[in-house]
């Protein structure tokens, strides 16, 4: 193997062992957070832009994830799929978009949003982290506390999503998102933030589902629609749950 792919993966079994050992109290109270949301009937939301918006996706509508997970996608934000790809980055600084998509929602007091923002110093994930809590949704954000204490907030008030949370996941990832050097390279490379924060978000469902199971509730979990009756089974809970879910008609 290349030198720099196994510098690669040892940098990203490293940052999963420190969140293991670092965010365990933090993964407990928020997948606390989610299995009572889940038994309380209220609704779950996961929000990210740009690359943030991998992690978000990847908990809604998935094989072994929770069926109530819903993708709160605001246009012209969710991954790099406008053109040109720098107007995703720009938006994120535009005020009341993400708001204004939240409000136009089924979103409601009692439900729970994930925001994921690497930085959490755009506008758009403070904005919208803030005005979810001052609608009553309980908010929990997913980002690199390494950031504030580097960078300036691009938010007017010169908050950071870290500071308009009611709890916050630390993913430990270091300012500029990149793990390697090489000689003629001039600049890091090697970004673990995605899949980083993807172990965070999976962590939380893992415990909620035992929480959930424990607490003798069901959990609601899809099967695999590539295995012989799973598309049945995943259809049957979509029915029974199409009150609280919103990716489908």
């Amino acid at each position: 193997m290349s030198d720099l792919a196994g510098q690669y993966l040892d940098a990203a079994i490293a940052h999963l062992q420190r969140i293991r050992d670092e965010e365990a109290a933090g993964i407990e109270a928020a997948a606390e957070a989610l299995a009572r949301t889940v038994q309380e009937g209220g609704r779950i939301f996961t929000f990210g832009a740009g690359h943030s918006s991998l992690p978000a996706q990847d908990v809604v509508y998935r094989a072994g994830g929770l069926v109530l997970m819903n993708l709160l996608a605001v246009p012209g934000v969710i991954g790099v799929d406008v053109v040109p790809a720098h107007l995703g980055s720009a938006l994120e600084r535009v005020p009341g978009l993400a708001t204004a998509t939240l409000d136009a929602g089924p979103a409601r007091a009692g439900d729970l949003l994930f925001v994921i923002s690497l930085s959490g110093r755009q506008v758009m994930p403070v904005e919208l982290a803030r005005h979810a809590r001052s609608r009553g949704l309980t908010v929990i954000g997913v980002t690199s506390l390494a950031y504030p204490a580097q960078v300036t907030s691009q938010h007017p008030d010169g908050l950071y999503l870290k500071d308009v949370c009611d709890l916050v996941l630390d993913s430990k990832i270091a300012v500029g998102d990149g793990e390697l050097t090489a000689p003629g390279a001039q600049t890091t490379f090697g970004p673990v933030s995605t899949l980083t924060t993807v172990a965070l978000m999976q962590s939380v469902v893992a415990v909620a589902v035992g929480k959930l199971a424990a607490a003798g509730a069901t959990p609601p979990l899809f099967r695999s629609g590539n295995v012989d009756g799973g598309t049945d089974w995943n259809a049957k809970l979509m029915a029974e749950h199409k009150d609280r879910i919103f990716y489908a008609f």
